[in-house]
């Protein structure tokens, strides 16, 4: 059945045909429409007042418990300030919806017009469709690699600007002007610059720019959901962040908090992966002809062969050689050789030198007598 007693109340004026002889009637409909449509401006100020009066509240009280979490973790004083502060912030939201409640039933209750009888159904026509997500290509590990890096390289300002803002609201304007970082590569990105930036001790900049990669995931794990397009998610995702009830809330800083820790993991493994790595190419340059390291061997030397090798004094080696057993004296020699701790026949070496140096000299001795022997006759 029709529900007929909407149209029980409407006040229209301009078409009033019962008017006083001495006034004149276009000029009273002229005032009376002017007049209601100066109401109708008042009524629009107050709803824009009030949804500004909103947006400022639900602002302030994020701000107030994220200073309540910052004041737990420290253990500051202020702690119970800040509570009473959201008490208060609590208390004042209540108002506000109640404000609201009466702002709708005075809308309600306001009667129909010629102005807002006559306003069209529809500006426009839309076709509600559901915005699906792309379509996921197949590429091998090597492509992905490869686009991703091309994606880094066209986008990296703008992939380090959105790590760096603090702001929902900025957050959500900045992804809306670029929506190509709407995907998976930017999650990527930002994980790999956490744990960069843990590796060099930035602690409290990986926690920033960690918020910002949680945010990413949230929106992409919200589009899988829906089986939407990431981009369709951003204003949802934000929306529901900030006026989210204390569950979702507490999941979101739960799963930043995990990732946090898996990325302090992860840069421990890295940075000890790449002492590693050095403690391995630095033994790998000192391996002596036969493949041992130097310092090993020496290690494992005995006490009094150490002694030989600290002094160089190589007539104390050979002392202390023919004093130990044959097998034992080969066996810590040939090591010695194979790590270029020892180097055979350098000593033959040199006195060869010698010996071939003492020689020309002793070439070239007759010959300087024969000359003085001239110069003498």
């Amino acid at each position: 059945m029709v529900d007929y007693s909407k149209w029980k109340n409407i006040e229209i004026s301009d078409d009033e045909d019962e008017t006083h002889p001495n006034i004149d009637t276009p000029s009273l409909f002229r005032w009376r429409h002017q007049a209601r449509i100066e109401r109708m401006e008042e009524w629009k100020k107050q709803l824009e007042e009030h949804e500004k009066k909103k947006t400022a509240h639900v602002k302030k009280e994020n701000e107030v418990k994220a200073k309540i979490s910052e004041a737990e973790k420290a253990g500051s004083s202020d702690l119970e300030v800040l509570k009473l502060q959201l008490i208060e912030l609590e208390k004042k939201w209540k108002e506000l919806e109640a404000e609201e409640e009466e702002i709708k039933k005075k809308e309600k209750l306001t009667p129909w017009n010629v102005d807002t009888i006559s306003q069209p159904g529809f500006a426009k026509t839309v076709i509600n469709k559901k915005p699906t997500k792309p379509k996921e290509e197949n590429l091998s590990e090597e492509e992905r690699e490869k686009r991703m890096k091309k994606f880094i390289k066209e986008n990296e300002k703008d992939l380090k600007h959105f790590g760096m803002l603090r702001k929902y609201d900025d957050s959500r304007q900045f992804l809306k002007q670029h929506q190509n970082l709407v995907c998976e590569d930017t999650a990527n990105y930002l994980v790999i610059w956490c744990i960069n930036l843990e590796m060099e001790e930035k602690h409290e900049l990986m926690e920033h720019v960690a918020h910002q990669t949680i945010c990413m995931q949230y929106i992409l794990e919200l589009a899988k959901q829906l089986d939407y397009d990431p981009r369709a998610c951003v204003d949802a995702f934000f929306t529901k962040i900030q006026v989210a009830e204390p569950e979702y809330k507490k999941s979101f800083e739960d799963e930043l908090e995990q990732f946090k820790q898996r990325i302090r993991k992860r840069a421990a493994e890295k940075i000890e992966e790449a002492v590693k790595e050095m403690e391995e190419e630095e033994k790998k340059n000192r391996l002596g002809p036969g493949g041992l390291d130097p310092v090993e061997v020496f290690e494992t030397l005995p006490d009094e062969l150490k002694k030989c090798f600290e002094s160089q004094d190589v007539q104390l080696l050979q002392d202390t050689i023919d004093k130990m057993d044959v097998n034992e004296a080969k066996y810590h020699i040939k090591r010695c050789v194979d790590s270029g701790l020892w180097v055979p026949d350098a000593h033959k070496k040199t006195s060869d030198e010698a010996g071939d140096a003492g020689a020309s000299t002793a070439e070239d001795e007759p010959e300087k007598t024969a000359e003085s022997q001239k110069a003498e006759s």
